[in-house]
């Protein structure tokens, strides 16, 4: 516990990137997906499947060139039609490409680049922009409010023997889920009531939805790894592994933050 706590403090100064946001959110979650995307294709070399980098990192450069430049949403779809076909044509090469080569790349461009990508998106959503934060407290005071939760509340089986996930991660309680919920639930409340003008209902939702997505996201990687038979992504970060071991959970509610501003917030907008 002691090393995750000094770990957890030396992660924090990257929050300094959120409070700055704009051009340096972007160029920070850029980073972050070249080094995701390194780990993940590394570890599945376990499994003979070679991923093809290159592509991969030139279509994360290609996607934040377009933030960078504030091109129209559309050229995003325009962006993934080009960075599947070149996924495709990496197996041109027949003779030392596999089709999961493909798959690989594939999976690696859309799971990590495009779903990171949405909180840059989220930098571009003028006076909403501000919520970036929430998706660095529904993923990470999930996970800090999820471990202590069972950590201490684990042993006394408050809803029942069953661990949460026991085949994908069996030390994973649902004392520590609810806790990882609640937790959350009440930071993104206070974040709405103090720093956004009359949103704290919705901080609230995007709290506890943001949570149950967080914890999906953990699992899902946790899934890769166990197929893999692997215990971290990496060694970068003492106490947490890798880069892709500390982010996996803010992959997934980086796009529910981000969706729900577009699709709720900005509709309401309008009408």
């Amino acid at each position: 516990m002691k090393t995750r706590i000094i770990s957890g403090c030396i992660l924090a100064p990257l929050l300094v990137f959120v409070f700055l946001g704009g051009i340096w959110l972007k160029i920070f979650a850029l980073i972050i997906t070249v080094l995701a995307l390194y780990e993940f294709f590394t570890v599945h070399h376990k499994d003979e499947i070679k991923a093809s980098l290159p592509i991969a990192v030139g279509s994360a450069v290609l996607l934040y060139c377009f933030s960078f430049f504030h091109l129209d949403p559309v050229f995003y779809l325009f962006w993934l039609f080009l960075s599947v076909l070149a996924s495709l044509l990496y197996l041109f090469n027949i003779h030392k490409r596999i089709s999961e080569d493909a798959m690989l790349t594939i999976t690696g461009v859309t799971y990590i680049t495009f779903f990171m990508f949405h909180l840059a998106w989220i930098a571009d959503l003028g006076d909403y922009a501000r919520l970036a934060w929430l998706v660095v407290i529904t993923a990470f005071v999930t996970d800090i409010a999820a471990y202590f939760g069972g950590y201490f509340l684990g042993k006394y089986h408050i809803f029942g023997d069953k661990k949460l996930c026991p085949s994908i991660s069996p030390k994973k309680t649902r004392e520590g889920a609810v806790c990882g919920i609640v937790g959350s639930a009440v930071v993104s409340l206070l974040f709405g009531i103090f720093f956004t003008e009359g949103l704290w209902l919705h901080c609230l939702l995007i709290g506890i939805i943001g949570s149950v997505f967080a914890q999906l996201g953990d699992l899902t990687a946790s899934i890769f790894k166990r197929k893999l038979k692997v215990k971290d992504y990496g060694k970068l970060i003492p106490g947490h592994g890798g880069v892709l071991d500390r982010v996996d959970s803010l992959l997934f509610t980086a796009p529910v933050v981000c969706w729900y501003i577009l699709l709720v917030l900005m509709k309401m907008e309008i009408h």
